[in-house]
């Protein structure tokens, strides 16, 4: 399992790793919260610990920003924990819970409650991580067709009507809105050829399918319900 946690102060980095890092966690952490934003799409984590004591106000910023790239790939939201500082208003608090933080803990995890809830949390995320390991499943490569140029990479999300796709080599130099004619998609020990198209640079590519091969986007979309 995949974790970011987006805090400044090394001592609280340090305590929240002491008592996740035997959850056999791997443990990403940022300093600064743009920074965690821009590589969000890379670092594909499994939840968000967030200090509301270094981040204010960013991290509302941080929480709506996942939601919004959770809703635009149909995926599930990234759960985010807060750690909340000594000064955290009831106010606050009210809008973390409405909007949608998975749990809302005190930085110096100096109660017991406190640390049974964040290993709650964590342990609850282990079916959705391997579930994410699942799309191990799933290949995809394309043809480039401004330069005719084969495109392998990692799938990283994968519905019946679009693919997240983390490619190998650049696709800066595709329009979007481009229908890509020459695909490749194994699901399992299948092998489909769809069209798609191209609807969303960046470090991960997002395509949406077009159309399949007769019979092939029925086979597809049961093996995805199984």
């Amino acid at each position: 399992m995949k974790l970011l946690m987006v805090i400044a102060s090394d001592e609280v980095s340090e305590l929240v790793s002491f008592y996740i890092k035997p959850l056999g966690c791997d443990l990403i952490r940022y300093r600064y919260v743009i920074k965690a934003m821009d590589n969000l799409d890379e670092i594909q984590a499994d939840a968000i610990i967030i200090s509301a004591s270094d981040f204010p106000r960013h991290w509302k910023t941080l929480l709506q920003f996942t939601q919004c790239m959770a809703h635009r790939v149909s995926k599930p939201v990234c759960p985010m924990i807060l750690l909340r500082g000594d000064y955290f208003p009831l106010e606050e608090a009210a809008k973390a819970v409405y909007m949608g933080i998975a749990a809302l803990l005190d930085e110096r995890l100096d109660r017991p409650s406190d640390i049974d809830t964040l290993r709650r949390v964590i342990q609850s995320l282990a079916p959705a991580a391997a579930n994410k390991r699942d799309l191990r499943r799933f290949g995809f490569l394309l043809v480039n067709p401004v330069n005719d140029r084969l495109v392998t990479g990692e799938v990283r999300g994968v519905s019946e009507v679009q693919l997240s796709f983390y490619p190998f080599s650049s696709m800066w130099d595709i329009p979007l809105n481009t229908v890509l004619e020459e695909c490749s998609l194994r699901a399992g020990t299948a092998v489909f050829s769809p069209r798609c198209v191209f609807i969303r640079h960046g470090r991960v590519v997002l395509l949406r399918f077009l159309s399949f091969p007769a019979g092939e986007g029925a086979m597809f979309a049961a093996y995805l319900r199984a």
